[in-house]
């Protein structure tokens, strides 16, 4: 044991009678512990949410999507799609034509978001895990099916079992002045619902989903396309693929990443930690001033002791270290406590889920808790440091009126 260590433990830890500094030094402890705890349990909640919002946006978006820079359609040209299918990290590219339309169910109407898809949509099983009826299917014989969303099903009491109604959907036409015939003003095409999808509140209240050919048909588009939704072959990164991309096509397509789709939330996610980061490193700071004034008195009890071992031959920097000593064994006993806690319980909810979110339209029945190393380490580091801060001011306060040794 060293020298610091073992004067610690044999002037400062001896069993005596408790008093107040050792009940200031316990609530010290205490605290550190539940700080440090509720720290790690708190971030690895925000991790959890971070990872859901990514799983449920990219349930929708793909990995990587094109879009034209100016105007919202572009030609896609065969020298576009080698160009593309060229690049090593893809994998499947969906055509996509995307528009706002009115659909009509019975007596039932609203506007809704429909997409148009390829065939390649359904192969890249983005909405596998999402569906809570029916089958993923856009043509069949010659017929039109539609994928919806909850929401919209909701809204127009739509029967997916019932083959006998369709949805009507109209997209107005470009006309030129002078038209009196209403069949004339818009473009109108059936589809059957074939299933119902459901991955989040906004995407399934807006969307319906149909084949390519339906909607290029219903909107006049030919060989234009609003978007190209890309996805990755295993284990390769969005954003690097979405640059080499973006570097291939130029400056007349935008090539954005999924989670670029959704930057703005993911930055206030993350502002979001740093805050609640920030709250509790203020409550474990506050926990730090209590060892500050514990070891202070500390110092102002043990002076007679601190005179004697400077008399024995200890040094000022020994005597420093050992009231250094007590600080960090302070912290570190309730960090250590707090950390090993915080472990236990954010992986007994990852693992269980035992804690529920109480929402019966949450995406999840319990809280979804992501552990981070790098969380770990950034509060084991924040501890270090706002403990070496309450300590150093009454270690330095013990050896300043000692004379000084040779």
């Amino acid at each position: 044991m060293n020298l610091p260590f073992f004067i610690a433990k044999k002037y400062f830890f001896s069993k005596k009678k408790k008093n107040f500094i050792n009940v200031i030094s316990l609530i010290s402890m205490l605290v550190v512990g539940i700080g440090t705890m509720a720290l790690i349990i708190v971030l690895s909640v925000f991790n959890g949410l971070e990872g859901l919002l990514r799983s449920t946006y990219g349930s929708f978006d793909a990995e990587v999507i094109v879009s034209a820079t100016q105007g919202k359609s572009f030609v896609y040209t065969d020298d576009l799609k080698t160009k593309i299918e060229g690049l090593e990290a893809v994998d499947l590219i969906a055509e996509v034509i995307e528009d706002n339309v009115l659909i009509k169910y019975k007596n039932a109407q609203r506007v809704v978001r429909m997409k148009g898809v390829s065939e390649s949509f359904i192969d890249q099983q983005r909405l596998q895990n999402s569906l809570v009826y029916g089958e993923l299917k856009l043509s069949e014989e010659n017929l039109n099916y539609a994928i919806i969303g909850r929401g919209v099903q909701y809204d127009l009491s739509i029967n997916p079992n019932n083959d006998f109604f369709s949805l009507q959907v109209y997209y107005p036409k470009n006309i030129g002045p002078g038209v009196t015939n209403p069949s004339k003003i818009y473009n109108t095409k059936r589809a059957i619902p074939a299933s119902v999808f459901s991955i989040e509140k906004y995407y399934d209240e807006n969307y319906i989903i149909v084949s390519l050919d339906f909607a290029a048909d219903l909107l006049s588009y030919n060989q234009k396309r609003t978007a190209l939704e890309i996805s990755l072959k295993p284990g390769k990164d969005g954003k690097k693929a979405a640059i080499a991309l973006k570097n291939l096509l130029g400056d007349d397509y935008t090539v954005r990443s999924g989670d670029e789709l959704h930057a703005d939330l993911f930055k206030f996610m993350k502002w979001e930690k740093l805050i609640v980061f920030m709250t509790f490193f203020l409550i474990i700071a506050i926990a730090s001033i209590n060892i500050y004034f514990s070891l202070t008195m500390l110092v102002i009890d043990k002076k007679k002791d601190i005179a004697t071992l400077h008399a024995l031959g200890a040094s000022k920097k020994v005597i420093r270290w050992s009231f250094l000593s007590v600080g960090m064994i302070i912290a570190f006993t309730g960090a250590s406590l707090g950390l090993t806690l915080g472990l236990i319980i954010s992986g007994l909810q990852q693992e269980y889920g035992f804690i529920s979110m109480g929402m019966q339209s949450a995406l999840m029945t319990a809280y979804p808790v992501i552990i981070s190393i790098s969380d770990v380490f950034l509060t084991a580091f924040a501890i270090i440091f706002i403990t070496l801060l309450a300590t150093i001011q009454p270690a330095v306060l013990a050896t300043k009126n000692l004379s000084p040794q040779s």
